[in-house]
């Protein structure tokens, strides 16, 4: 259990073997360490510097022998502060490089990826992000929004389906959504989202994935299963063809 809880915070075999013997002699000499842990000696030394920069052990130099000391184990959020300041440090960094490359673009139009994968790590942000760029390819054909939706997607996604409706430029935004039933998705269509129409498909023809027709946007979403994951295409041609087939699809649903 103890060496689970290490890795998850980063800490090698090694690291956790060293930790625990200088945790539980108190402090030792790095002779012994590599007595107890049977890992060789100059290793030992490179683990001890490790453990040293993650600010969970010290080194004792008062006396003719150096002692490996281990700090009280609350120390350990040490590691947690450091990261929060390193964070916060690439932060300041990537906002002034973020100045800085748009400087180096000027007047350049920057190209947009036709085809675009994102991952389950980006995918909620690229939710929030790309809203404003869907709503306005909506908003320049039929301000209409259209295809059908795994409903695995409301139950982990609902903050982001909340949150879109409360948009000015989603207002203006018609939605017809064929999805599969359940509690999550019924309970959005007793809130007062009027331009988000859903119908339910038939049981026996559940949707395994999610496919949205925004515009001149093509969205496919993976959510029933980990990792979640989206697909976008940007394509005007095979966009108007689709909207078409759900448009067929909408009318033929009861």
């Amino acid at each position: 259990m103890i060496q689970e809880l290490f890795k998850k915070l980063g800490f090698s075999d090694k690291e956790i073997d060293v930790y625990l013997a200088i945790l539980q002699n108190g402090k030792v000499t790095p002779n012994d360490l590599a007595k107890v842990t049977k890992i060789k000696r100059t290793t030992v030394y490179s683990v001890v510097s490790e453990l040293t920069n993650k600010g969970v052990v010290t080194q004792d130099f008062s006396q003719s022998k150096t002692y490996i000391v281990a700090l009280p184990p609350e120390d350990i959020i040490n590691i947690l502060k450091k990261e929060e300041k390193e964070i916060e440090r690439k932060r300041v960094v990537i906002n002034e490089l973020v100045g800085e490359l748009k400087n180096v673009i000027g007047e350049v139009k920057y190209s947009v990826p036709k085809i675009r994968f994102v991952s389950e790590e980006e995918l909620e942000s690229f939710l929030y992000k790309q809203t404003e760029k869907w709503n306005e390819s909506m908003l320049k054909t039929e301000s209409l929004w259209n295809g059908f939706q795994d409903n695995s997607f409301v139950d982990y996604y609902q903050e982001w389906v909340d949150w879109y409706w409360k948009q000015d430029s989603s207002k203006k935004i018609k939605l017809q959504l064929l999805t599969n039933q359940s509690p999550t998705e019924k309970q959005l269509k007793k809130i007062s989202y009027p331009n988000r129409e859903v119908k339910f498909y038939k049981k026996s023809h559940t949707f395994s994935a999610t496919t949205w027709i925004a515009g001149e946007y093509m969205i496919i979403l993976e959510t029933k299963q980990r990792p979640h994951y989206a697909i976008e295409i940007r394509n005007s041609v095979l966009t108007n063809n689709q909207r078409e087939i759900f448009k067929a699809l909408w009318n033929y649903v009861k």
